[in-house]
């Protein structure tokens, strides 16, 4: 599994826990007619904490090379705001109530492997699940309802800057050293955990490490590190950060994205902040969920 294998097993393990789940899609027709029109809804920074600008040192050299944690570099980040939690079910619910298109039904089918909200009741989240993270859904998903919330996924920069904590050097957002009082990892408890239920790291950030693997906006490159020469804001894709929501759809589906964070499943090596994993971003999963950021300043 995760926790014995390089990074780029991590693909190959999720097509894995997708066969073995035995999740599916309900059987419904295909619709030639689906589009993907959101209706933003108007967001404040409630519920959000404000990470301040600043710079850090990005990266690991202890993580294995095949990684791309490598080499450690200085990025420098604007303020920023990040969701507390990872979204939750409830919170995914009010988004495809209001978005019938993105409901597990309806879902164009290039948006998501056969794993879409599969444990779902129809638009109903299991009961005594409303505030466990929502998970099996894909990066475009992801993405639809971030915008819907007037928000957007993290960069990858972002999402380690604000996962650290203020502290430098260390492996999870915490510290060097892990234990189960900590996070929720190495299927301890066999499932993801309510939002919340472990210590928040420094910023007042809650579950960077574990629960659920955290999807980012960037496009996976192994070389982005060696080969970046923008140490502001950066993000993994030439076209930039507003061309990628405006058009997220058109990303084709073997453009792989970064995940971020380790989850429920894996073991306490997968959960280092500086980590980074490449998926498809049609691929949905019960290890997948993700949070939202958004720019302090428009």
């Amino acid at each position: 599994m995760l926790k014995h294998l390089g990074i780029f097993a991590i693909l190959a393990f999720c097509l894995f826990a997708i066969t073995m789940s035995g999740c599916y899609l309900d059987d419904d027709e295909d619709n030639d007619d689906v589009t993907t029109e959101i209706t933003p809804i108007e967001t404040t920074p409630e519920g959000m904490v404000l990470i301040p600008a600043g710079h850090f040192q990005m990266g690991s050299e202890d993580e294995n090379p095949e990684a791309g944690a490598q080499p450690v570099h200085t990025v420098h980040l604007d303020a920023f705001y990040m969701d507390k939690y990872e979204v939750t079910n409830k919170q995914f619910k009010a988004f495809v109530d209001a978005n019938p298109l993105w409901q597990k039904s309806n879902i164009d089918r290039r948006f998501s492997n056969e794993n879409y909200l599969p444990h779902w009741r129809g638009n109903t989240y299991p009961s005594g699940e409303a505030e466990h993270p929502v998970v099996c859904v894909s990066w475009y998903a992801a993405m639809a309802y971030a915008e819907w919330a007037g928000k957007r996924l993290p960069t990858e920069a972002e999402w380690e800057y604000a996962a650290r904590g203020g502290l430098a050097g260390k492996k999870y957002p915490w510290g060097d050293t892990i234990t189960h009082a900590d996070a929720n990892y190495d299927r301890h408890l066999r499932n993801s955990t309510p939002v919340g239920q472990y210590a928040a790291n420094g910023y007042g950030l809650y579950d960077m490490a574990g629960n659920v693997w955290e999807w980012c906006i960037d496009r996976y490159d192994v070389d982005f590190y060696a080969a970046s020469h923008n140490s502001r804001n950066p993000i993994a894709d030439e076209r930039g950060m507003q061309w990628l929501r405006d058009n997220f759809t058109s990303i084709p589906t073997d453009s792989s994205r970064v995940v971020r964070g380790g989850s429920w499943y894996v073991g306490a090596s997968s959960l280092g902040v500086a980590l980074r994993g490449p998926v498809p971003p049609s691929i949905a999963d019960v290890e997948f969920g993700f949070r939202c950021a958004k720019a302090a300043t428009p």
